[in-house]
């Protein structure tokens, strides 16, 4: 039976699309919620989950790390900065030799096969070249950091006292914030290194963000 291409499914497709990255699903639903104010982030993740499971998308799972998404489905592998974590392309001019039929791959179906590069992309060698000496300075991309505003900070204070990952609407209410600004803050203070996703829709504060938000 054929994917029913819903509006949102559209929407989430073309968004990921026209930016040609490997976006998170954070990542993508900052974009969507422009566009379809109402949706939810459990919503772009489902929506991705089908389009992936059904082959529209392609699914990356870098190394235990939140999922990737890529709207480009045809062969190739992927290298990684293990630093901001950027997911880029890699196209290789060699000859794929078939997968061995011995060892631990005995019996098996081969469906496919993944190599991934890990390393620092250029962005990064460049933030790390002015940092040294001065651990105050950077951001990913050679600047600053900003300085937490108190709403931030709220955030990342009821992440620290929460017993493991916490959903948005659970900082909402230790913090009294509304939910949509909780989740707003949460893509910023993501994106400086200071809150990670180890879990669907749950949060937590990384080693970053504790030394930062006692700043």
């Amino acid at each position: 039976m054929p994917l029913r291409m819903t509006n949102q499914r559209i929407i989430i497709f073309e968004e990921l699309k026209k930016s040609r990255q490997h976006m998170t699903a954070d990542e993508l639903y900052g974009i969507v919620r422009k566009k379809m104010p109402k949706i939810s982030l459990a919503t772009v993740y489902r929506n991705l989950e089908v389009l992936s499971g059904t082959g529209v998308i392609a699914k990356l799972e870098v190394s235990g790390r939140q999922r990737h998404f890529d709207s480009d489905v045809a062969g190739h592998d992927h290298v990684t900065c293990v630093q901001c974590h950027k997911v880029e392309n890699v196209l290789l001019e060699v000859i794929k030799e078939d997968c061995p039929s011995h060892g631990v791959m005995d019996g098996y179906i081969i469906k496919g096969r993944r190599l991934e590069f890990f390393g620092l992309c250029p962005q990064c060698q460049k933030k790390n070249r002015v940092m040294k000496g001065d651990k105050t300075m950077g951001c990913g991309c050679g600047c600053a950091k900003k300085e937490l505003t108190d709403e931030q900070k709220k955030v990342l204070q009821a992440m620290a006292d929460c017993v493991g990952p916490c959903a948005a609407k659970d900082i909402a209410a230790a913090t009294g914030l509304d939910t949509k600004m909780v989740s707003g803050k949460i893509a910023d203070l993501k994106k400086q290194g200071y809150v990670d996703s180890p879990e669907r829709c749950k949060y937590g504060i990384t080693a970053e963000g504790r030394t930062a938000m006692k700043g």
